[in-house]
């Protein structure tokens, strides 16, 4: 019983599930707003421009370890396996599907969720909590179009670049271990990679990278536009910012993968 009034507590259960529809309403109006705001004008083009750069420039550094690294390593790990049935020569085209199909957009996604997700989460919530986003609109400033409209738009807008970037530094790995190993020519590796790959896989890996992105940037934004309690509340922001742009990527890894399947 609440002592203050008479009435019964009201139970967790309840409350957990009032919570839980209360944040679905806010995602659904946070992104019905995106839209809404996406077609108004004037566009933020300098401040569009400053998050492209943000995000894709200063991405390429990681981006190009990691991918160079991805395609290295999946050649080593690969070669083995073929060697047992005199298989090695398809090397190139294993390494080529593995990547565009399902590496390159992964392995992108989940680096700028780290990386760029966690940043914007900070930064939003950082001017949510300092009360900078409440001076802009009253500097009559859109402060929803100007930081998050451009932010989702700069995620999913790079996100399919890099993930062709990724390919190729990937693929490009891939030929150091196989010229290393059977001394085939650069045209000769290109040639096989690409032999057995189809418009539908550059066409389902670019949907999935703009997914991501959109993902990564609608999530990341939301976070950090409702961060509340101070600095704590950024920490917050950034981390859960991460963790379920993951979670959510993963969920449409499944689904993306199981339309393609279906029109393959």
């Amino acid at each position: 019983m609440d002592s203050s009034n008479g009435q019964p507590d009201k139970p967790l259960i309840t409350a957990g599930i009032d919570a839980f529809f209360l944040g679905v309403y806010n995602t659904w109006t946070f992104v019905a707003r995106f839209f809404r705001e996406l077609c108004r004008l004037p566009f933020e083009r300098r401040e569009f421009v400053r998050q492209c750069y943000q995000v894709g420039y200063k991405s390429l550094a990681l981006i190009s370890l990691t991918g160079f690294i991805t395609g290295l390593v999946f050649t080593k790990q690969s070669r083995p396996s073929l060697s047992e049935f005199g298989a090695t020569s398809w090397l190139p085209s294993l390494v080529a599907i593995a990547i565009i199909r399902a590496l390159a957009p992964l392995v992108t996604a989940l680096i700028c969720a780290g990386k760029v997700g966690s940043s914007i989460g900070a930064e939003l919530g950082s001017m949510k909590v300092t009360e900078q986003i409440d001076a802009m609109e009253v500097s009559a400033i859109n402060p929803f179009k100007y930081l998050v409209v451009t932010r989702v738009l700069a995620t999913t807008v790079c996100l399919p670049i890099l993930m062709a970037y990724t390919a190729l530094v990937g693929l490009m790995g891939s030929y150091l271990d196989v010229h290393l190993n059977e001394q085939l020519s650069i045209t000769t590796f290109f040639l096989k990679a690409f032999n057995d790959i189809t418009f539908l896989d550059f066409a389902a890996s670019t949907f999935k990278a703009m997914a991501y992105g959109f993902t990564i940037g609608i999530v990341s934004c939301y976070q950090g536009y409702h961060a509340t309690q101070g600095t704590q509340g950024v920490g917050k922001a950034a981390n859960t910012s991460v963790v379920i742009s993951m979670f959510l990527i993963f969920i449409e890894e499944v689904i993306i993968v199981q339309v393609v399947n279906s029109l393959r």
